[in-house]
């Protein structure tokens, strides 16, 4: 018996609950983590000469930076360690690597221009992964704001690669005229500018692959597969070279028809990409 004067002691007093430790998905970490040795392997194999495989490198880490995400979410393993770590990646593969790639291939021969570029392009790198994941909530999810990283990476890469196909050094000159590394340089410079613009760039988000097609789609898929099989590096070149025109193309479509130009907040839908810096 007690009286109302008795306190009941608080049986939970002192007791220490543990807080389940979080831990950290794998396997979409192992592909962001390929993704970084991509981006790693292109700059040792710049560092010894070997520039076709340092583009290798580069595209390898493109085609690895487009799966984690979709792994993660597939496997429902999304986590914000597993962004922030897709964004460091990202910038060491699309950001710094390139850079040094074109840096050590052709700029480093333009003294104090060289190397002007080739930290504008790595700064804008910089800038525009820090603005993907600021505005990830209130982007159009249908574009990107401005080129993606990747795709510039690409865009500059791929010239190495496929000069360097070619039997062209980054000091040679083009048809005895034009000099390579000034080609570069521009290549270098209108690559990193764009990805800082809000030049809208289609992002590829719309196409389901679950979805039904007809069948002259997957006739077209053939035939492009084909084709980029015939002379991959200036297949690929172009192709990159003509997504890099239809940001601008789009912009200027839009401009001509009144449109509203810019990809910020154009839907209401929040995008299902978070965390995919391209």
């Amino acid at each position: 018996m007690h009286d109302g004067n008795d306190i009941t002691p608080d049986l939970t007093e002192g007791v220490v609950i543990k807080k389940r430790r979080k831990g950290i998905y794998i396997l979409p970490n192992l592909f962001t983590l390929a993704a970084l040795f991509g981006g790693f392997y292109g700059i040792v194999m710049a560092i010894n000469g070997r520039y076709d495989l340092a583009a290798y490198g580069i595209f390898a880490a493109m085609v690895l930076d487009s799966l984690d995400g979709r792994v993660a979410r597939m496997t429902n393993t999304q986590s914000a360690f597993g962004e922030q770590m897709d964004s460091l990646s990202d910038m060491v593969s699309f950001g710094a690597a390139p850079a040094l790639i074109a840096y050590l291939w052709a700029l480093k021969g333009l003294g104090r221009w060289g190397w002007i570029a080739a930290f504008l392009y790595c700064a804008c790198a910089a800038l525009r992964l820090a603005r993907f994941n600021v505005n990830t909530a209130v982007v159009d999810k249908r574009f990107f704001q401005g080129m993606p990283s990747p795709a510039a990476a690409a865009l500059v890469v791929g010239f190495v690669g496929l000069m360097t196909d070619l039997g062209i050094q980054g000091t040679d000159r083009l048809m005895g005229r034009f000099d390579v590394s000034w080609i570069a340089f521009g290549i270098a410079l209108f690559a990193g500018l764009t990805m800082v613009t809000n030049v809208p760039f289609y992002s590829f988000k719309g196409v389901h692959m679950k979805r039904s097609v007809p069948f002259a789609v997957l006739v077209a898929i053939a035939l492009g597969i084909a084709a980029i099989n015939i002379d991959p590096p200036t297949m690929l070149f172009g192709v990159f070279v003509a997504y890099s025109l239809s940001g601008y193309v789009i912009y200027g479509w839009r401009k001509a028809k009144g449109l509203q130009t810019s990809v910020i907040s154009i839907s209401t839908d929040e995008p299902d990409e978070r965390g995919l810096h391209k």
